[in-house]
């Protein structure tokens, strides 16, 4: 099996059309990881059992998923999204096959059950909650598909090592099978252009950043922004040459990703597909994300 390109398709894209077409037409192999917590949301709303958003004893916020919510998360993730997007992949002629991460043992991780938040002043505890932290990649069956011409679809749960499924974040759930995989470039997209300078000027993206970039970014990062840096610097740091932060909502997403648009980064120099001809802004420093 060649080294895959591996992409993320951001469970915030409400209509992925363009990103499916780029998909399917592409020439070398893939494997696709994909978020869907917005179908996730509202299944659970419409069933009775609105999302829970916490604020952990640290100050970060979080998704409470106790068994229930674990549930929903395998009817929109593994059902509903996952489906879809094989089924789109089909359509246009491309061969797939959806898996969750737990499937074969994939991607097995360490259920927190237990976890601190603060509610109303105080620290309380929170039992029975499924997420959890990936801690080893198996992925011999994604090689297998792949080298039959099978494109991988995969989400999340992680099997976690009580045997129930834990809920993993999808991105550092991509940066992990990037590594594994030895992919050269992992691509996250997402409904933003990607990192910007300055929040009211949409135009304002960072077209290039390095490894070093992010540790002095991440103080700045706030919510899903610190977590989607926590993924590009765990491929960087793991042997993936690069990796893009780019917009899903564009005509040719993926083709324009590849030609350079988005926010890439690069272990020690800037790494974009591109021709690098737009320079990393000097005050990174002033990023909020």
């Amino acid at each position: 099996m060649n080294a895959p390109l591996l992409v993320k398709v951001g469970g915030s894209l409400e209509d992925p059309a363009g990103l499916l077409d780029d998909l399917a037409g592409h020439p070398d192999p893939l494997v696709i990881v994909h978020g869907g917590h917005r179908a996730r949301d509202r299944l659970s709303a419409q069933l009775g059992h609105p999302p829970r958003t916490v604020t952990s004893a640290s100050g970060a916020t979080t998704r409470y998923t106790d068994a229930t919510g674990m549930d929903h998360m395998l009817m929109a993730y593994c059902g509903l999204v996952g489906k879809r997007v094989v089924l789109a992949l089909q359509s246009r002629g491309r061969r797939a096959v959806g898996l969750a991460a737990l499937d074969g043992g994939m991607v097995r991780g360490r259920r927190r059950a237990d976890i601190r938040v603060r509610e109303a002043g105080r620290t309380v505890v929170l039992h029975g909650d499924h997420a959890g932290t990936i801690h080893t990649v198996d992925v011999t069956l994604l090689r297998s598909l792949s080298d039959a011409g099978i494109t991988p679809v995969v989400c999340p749960p992680a099997l976690g090592d009580d045997g129930a499924p834990i809920n993993v974040d999808g991105d550092r759930l991509a940066a992990e099978l990037a590594v594994a995989l030895g992919a050269a470039r992992l691509v996250i997209f997402s409904d933003t252009a990607g990192l910007l300078a300055d929040l009211d000027d949409p135009e304002s993206v960072v077209r290039e950043a390095t490894l070093d970039d992010i540790a002095s970014l991440g103080a700045l990062a706030r919510d899903r922004a610190r977590t989607k840096l926590a993924a590009v610097s765990r491929a960087l740091r793991g042997g993936v040459a690069a990796v893009g932060l780019c917009d899903g909502r564009r005509d040719r997403p993926l083709v324009d990703a590849l030609a350079g648009a988005g926010t890439w980064f690069g272990v020690g120099q800037t790494s974009s597909p591109g021709d690098g001809s737009a320079p990393v802004p000097g005050s990174l420093a002033a990023l909020r994300l």
